[in-house]
């Protein structure tokens, strides 16, 4: 079993992966914002109420750990969600350098997967206004600052263009793996619930088969 650090894990998808993660018997230290909105309790999980940007505290509590899980977002309704993710984003990776922990798991976005060759999902034009603030910014953070990352053993996990809920609680393990390209049904559609996208990456944890890359799921 792991000892993982889980870094917004009071989120959509950071309370996902913390199910799966805790289901499967490894220990999590959870890092949140809020402790109050945290409903999950288990003798596996340790909370710690932390500002990712409190550069001591995340340091501390990261070293020692088998690897570290990203699921941060400064907020959806954030108005300033595109100008915190750049900013905020190279901090964590700069902490989980300075604790010396190697493995390095970000819940990435799938505005940098290509749709044909030459063109990406977030320069097609149809994606919602309201998203373009987060999935510009880790688009930008992936092409420009991630792939350039040699010091971790980091991981760049893009979801389906549709990211959300089947049935409370159900993993089908029914889906595929790529690596660049968006995965699309065979009706065009992209999609993948939080549940089995959790599934897959505690696979990846367990075993480890991406290496300073990206890869992507859909179903």
């Amino acid at each position: 079993m792991k000892n993982v650090a889980l870094i917004g894990a009071s989120g959509f998808v950071g309370n996902a992966i913390l199910n799966e993660l805790l289901n499967r018997g490894h220990y999590v230290t959870a890092i949140v914002r809020n402790a109050a909105k945290m409903k999950v309790s288990s003798p596996n999980l340790e909370i710690k109420e932390i500002d990712v940007e409190n550069t001591s505290a995340m340091i501390e509590t990261l070293k020692g750990k088998d690897a570290i899980i990203s699921a941060y977002n400064p907020g959806w309704s954030n108005p300033n969600m595109y100008e915190d993710t750049l900013r905020v984003y190279p901090k964590i990776l700069d902490e989980v350098k300075a604790s010396g922990v190697k493995r390095f798991q970000v819940v990435g976005g799938a505005g940098s997967l290509f749709v044909k060759p030459g063109l990406r999902l977030v320069d097609t034009g149809t994606l919602p206004d309201a998203w373009l603030p987060g999935v510009k910014s880790m688009a930008k953070f992936f092409l420009e600052t991630l792939v350039n990352e040699k010091e971790l053993d980091w991981v760049f996990f893009s979801p389906a263009a549709n990211l959300g809920n089947l049935t409370a609680g159900v993993r089908t393990g029914k889906f595929r793996l790529g690596k660049d390209d968006l995965i699309v049904d065979e009706k065009g559609e992209s999609f993948i619930s939080v549940e089995d996208y959790a599934m897959a990456m505690v696979d990846e944890l367990e075993q480890e088969k991406h290496h300073q890359e990206r890869f992507t799921i859909g179903y």
